[in-house]
């Protein structure tokens, strides 16, 4: 069969067929350009938001040196807990990497990973900060990072990183427990005692 002889068969087979009305499913509406005064009330309304939902400071309070090791414990994080976490014991679940970031932008980046980790049921991550040896001042970004983290509830300790995933440069950060992963764990702990007690 030749494609002529294909094109005359299919002919043949949709005589008497007629199309299906076509139902228009999107209606294409032409993008309106916002008056300035409302395009400015819009950015600034964003602006506001992002300001009240990261409350993380812009001041940095105390400048760290660019060899210093970084480390924080909140109460309730054991001693032994803690010295996983600064050997680098536990798995790395997300990372972060703020080279070359401004300030502004890396606060917010913080600011949203610890966010996303605790909505994910990530326990424990890292985050590249570098050492800052040739910002001005020295060590700018890390000392940020490490304001910022205190700040954060849901971090409840961190330490400088091994050398081998970039030592002072990085750190282990450790994080809450999501409210759905506590109701999880209680509700398996009791399964274990309601398996016990039969």
């Amino acid at each position: 069969m030749t494609d002529d002889d294909d094109l005359a068969a299919f002919r043949h087979e949709m005589t008497g067929v007629t199309p299906l009305k076509g139902i228009r499913k999107v209606d294409r509406v032409a993008a309106k350009v916002a008056r300035p005064s409302l395009q400015h009330r819009r950015q600034m309304a964003v602006t506001i938001e992002q300001k009240v939902t990261n409350p993380l400071s812009d001041q940095i309070i105390d400048l760290v040196q660019p060899s210093d090791g970084l480390e924080y414990r909140s109460d309730g994080v054991s001693l032994g807990v803690f010295r996983n976490l600064k050997r680098g014991q536990y798995p790395i679940d997300a990372r972060l990497d703020l080279h070359r970031k401004k300030m502004l932008e890396a606060r917010e980046a913080v600011y949203r990973f610890i966010h996303d980790c605790q909505r994910f049921d990530v326990r424990s991550a890292i985050i590249l900060h570098g050492k800052g040896e040739l910002s001005e001042p020295k060590a700018f970004l890390k000392s940020c990072v490490n304001t910022w983290l205190k700040q954060i509830p849901e971090v409840i300790a961190f330490h400088s990183a091994q050398k081998h995933q970039g030592g002072v440069g990085a750190l282990y950060v450790l994080i809450k427990k999501s409210e759905r992963l506590k109701l999880e764990n209680k509700l398996q702990l009791n399964r274990g005692r309601d398996d016990a007690d039969r």
